[in-house]
């Protein structure tokens, strides 16, 4: 690195140390799935590199990476390219790489059970059914690591195929709920990595 590239990513507030935390967002990979329900952890991903200036465009981890400061924090964004139920793969290489516990590792992803615009902030949990945190709790063996649930609505009617609900894209009016998740999500993060799980719990959940 040149001296005038370091001296403008201090100035720029960019820190230059080690990855601290790893903010995972869940999704399926391609054009076809871009703004479907299922991708919601994507697109708080894209809002946070967006507000802190990140290229999430870096393939490395099976995953598509950027890295920027947040809350005095050098963080690792991530958009798994191994589609939604190998999501572990990507994270336990991450991880690995940077040594980092489980606790550092901060996943946003879509949840039914809540209404668009609602987030539900947990410091652990099970997988509740969705097969991109059951992949990355198998493949860690953990499931204590701080997660963001985005609410991407529940389905039309009890009968109505699950797969083809999460795989739908949210309607015109759903859209402007989900970006102020995205951003409410984004903030949520940055309490999240300053040590202020609770702030961001009481504030957001």
């Amino acid at each position: 690195m040149g001296i005038m590239e370091l001296f403008n990513q201090i100035s720029s507030g960019t820190k230059t140390g080690p990855v601290e935390y790893i903010i995972t967002g869940l999704g399926n990979p391609g054009i076809q799935y871009q703004d479907t329900r299922h991708n919601a952890g994507f697109m708080v991903i894209d809002t946070i590199a967006a507000k802190y200036g990140a290229d999430v465009k870096k393939i490395k981890f099976k995953s598509l990476c950027g890295e920027c400061t947040i809350g005095g924090k050098k963080c690792l964004l991530m958009k798994p390219s191994t589609y939604m139920n190998n999501s572990g793969e990507a994270v336990v290489e991450a991880l690995n790489f940077y040594k980092l516990g489980i606790e550092n590792l901060i996943v946003i992803y879509d949840d039914i059970s809540l209404e668009p615009s609602k987030l539900r902030i947990r410091r652990k949990g099970s997988d509740g059914g969705h097969n991109g945190i059951k992949s990355i709790i198998y493949l860690t063996g953990e499931d204590t690591f701080p997660r963001v649930k985005i609410g991407v609505g529940k389905k039309p009617h009890p009968q109505y195929n699950l797969a083809d609900w999460v795989l739908s894209s949210f309607k015109a009016d759903e859209v402007p709920l989900i970006k102020e998740a995205a951003d409410h999500a984004a903030e949520a993060v940055e309490l999240m990595v300053s040590g202020k799980i609770n702030d961001a719990m009481n504030k957001f959940n």
